[in-house]
């Protein structure tokens, strides 16, 4: 198995059907751990349905996938526990009534519930408390934001963020769990022309850092390793091609409801 934060990713013939027909079909993956792998395809054709699937959240119907050496859909399970997601639109949105402050103090005390040690669990509340701050400040720092630039600071509300500055935010709360994965869905989406360069680049610089990426895409990058889904398979009818046409959110809720979210 790979080492920590250092996950290779790598599929063939990876498939997701649900009850509209099939989500995508036929990809093919070989990514070596700290790529940047931009899912690239137009809405609507799958792309994070297989985000999902890439990390443990979708059952794929077939094919074969391996995720830091870990076999899917038998190790779904552990592949959620080395991945983390992004923005995800109706699985891991930024609740835009929460400030910046209370998305980072919820994350960081999730993170410690669930992933700490017993020891961990029972050290004294100023050294929990200083952890946890360790934390997040490591991940904004590596997903380039800084509270203090913004209009209110942490206490800044999600609705008051700019696009950009929403993207590095979830990105910063996915990594405050170290994953070896982060999966960010419509990574360029309303962004200017600068916009995606800085969102690029913030990605391959956490690449660079050992995190393997998944980005779903528009338009992938130069020099990303890029997987198209709108290459699949064509639906056999008409019935399943209107179902390919629907937004990416209906999607991802048909392949829920078809393969179980486990």
């Amino acid at each position: 198995m790979d080492s920590p934060h250092r996950a290779a990713v790598t599929a063939e013939d990876f498939g997701l059907k649900g009850p509209r027909g099939w989500a995508f079909r036929g990809v093919g993956i070989n990514a070596g751990p700290g790529s940047l792998v931009a899912i690239e395809g137009p809405s609507g054709s799958g792309r994070t349905c297989l985000l999902l699937a890439l990390t443990g959240r979708m059952r794929p119907t077939e094919g074969q996938a391996e995720i830091g050496g870990l076999r899917l859909p038998r190790k779904m399970a552990a592949v959620r526990r080395i991945s983390a997601l992004g923005p995800v639109p109706g699985v891991s949105e930024l609740d835009p009534a929460f400030t910046v402050a209370e998305h980072l103090r919820e994350r960081a005390l999730l993170q410690r519930r669930f992933d700490g040690s017993l020891r961990a669990l029972l050290r004294p509340r100023a050294e929990r408390s200083a952890a946890a701050r360790g934390r997040i400040d490591v991940a904004l720092d590596a997903a380039g934001l800084d509270p203090a630039t913004l209009p209110k600071a942490e206490r800044t509300s999600v609705r008051d963020l700019e696009r950009l500055e929403a993207l590095r935010l979830s990105i910063a709360l996915a990594l405050i769990g170290r994953p070896q994965l982060l999966a960010v869905d419509d990574t360029d989406l309303k962004l200017s022309d600068s916009e995606r360069a800085q969102a690029w680049e913030l990605l391959r610089s956490i690449a660079d850092s050992g995190t393997t990426v998944l980005a779903v895409c528009s338009q992938a990058p130069e020099g990303a390793i890029t997987v198209r889904t709108d290459t699949t398979a064509a639906p056999t009818d008409a019935q399943d091609t209107a179902a390919e046409e629907t937004t990416t959110e209906e999607g991802a809720a048909d392949a829920f409801a078809e393969t179980g979210r486990a």
